[in-house]
């Protein structure tokens, strides 16, 4: 079977593209190089650098892909706020230009990575599937836009999908021009800086460790299901405070965290419902957050001896 990863060179899609190769499906890559990296890129897999804003539905029509994940997208909550155009660009019609060479080509099946982000303030905890969405960040509006259209593909030309809404993912091959909160944390520390705080550091998340994710999804590629959209997460609400104070007994680190301005467009508190998942699909991460810290550190640790 083959199947075609868009964002395959990024964090997370290069991870899956690794263990779908393990599991020999025949692999191609969609990658524009933005935020993913060579390096990342598993060279048994066929490997196009190319923007899905731009003309994609030639490498469809030579490929033919069975099978499409749609990783790529721009994932940076506070760029978003500052470059809401490219974002939507990126997110909504880049996600419609996937899904036309899709149609077009008789892809069977799409999975689309969406995120909590699409959720807003939350009404109540833990949020599951049913929660009506209301985003308050343009990051979040053009994932949740992205979603109705992957929808409505299913509908106007039965092809079918899964939405996968994920968690604050973290873990090796994290990169800190994402600017999420554990990678930078990292970064400051091992660099001897002091990490900023937005707002009080009360505000909880649900992180996820993205080894956990890959291996579900590759595990789970012709998986189906009467549900389609399905919330992936530890399921856990961890306050970003707690990060810092588990990567400072982690690194045996003195100094506390400064303090700054909080960032608009952020929610306060949210965690994930992740019972429709475990039932339906077997969802079941290994990782908690400890476990998952202490070896995304190690693997921080390690590269930054062999460069």
């Amino acid at each position: 079977m083959k199947i075609l990863v868009t964002g395959g060179a990024g964090f997370i899609g290069s991870q899956i593209v690794d263990l779908l190769i393990k599991k020999d499906y025949e692999v191609v890559i969609i990658d524009n190089l933005s935020t993913g990296k060579k390096d990342y890129i598993n060279d048994k897999a066929k490997f196009y650098e190319a923007d899905i804003t731009k003309e994609i539905d030639l490498i469809f029509k030579k490929e033919k892909p069975e099978i499409v994940i749609h990783m790529a997208a721009q994932v940076m909550l506070r760029d978003s706020l500052e470059n809401p155009i490219y974002d939507a660009k990126t997110n909504i019609f880049g996600t419609i230009n996937v899904l036309e060479s899709c149609r077009k080509h008789n892809v069977k099946k799409i999975i689309y990575t969406s995120t909590i982000a699409v959720i807003g303030e939350p009404e109540y905890l833990p949020v599951d599937e049913k929660h009506l969405g209301k985003p308050c960040s343009p990051y979040g509006i053009s994932k949740y836009t992205a979603e109705h259209y992957v929808r409505a593909y299913n509908q106007l030309c039965g092809l079918d999908y899964l939405i996968l809404r994920f968690g604050n993912v973290y873990g090796p091959r994290d990169d800190i021009k994402y600017k999420r909160v554990i990678s930078l944390f990292i970064d400051c520390i091992l660099k001897n800086k002091i990490p900023s705080i937005f707002g009080d550091g009360t505000q909880t998340r649900d992180f996820i460790y993205v080894c956990d994710l890959a291996e579900f999804i590759a595990e789970n590629i012709n998986k189906n299901s009467k549900n389609k959209l399905f919330h992936l997460a530890y399921g856990e609400q961890i306050s970003v405070n707690e990060i810092f104070k588990i990567l400072k007994e982690l690194c045996n680190l003195k100094e506390n965290a400064k303090y700054v301005q909080a960032v608009k467009g952020e929610v306060k508190d949210i965690y994930l419902d992740i019972s429709l998942a475990k039932k339906e699909l077997g969802w079941n991460p290994r990782h908690n957050i400890k476990q998952g810290l202490k070896e995304t550190l190690e693997y921080v640790q390690e590269n930054l001896i062999k460069t």
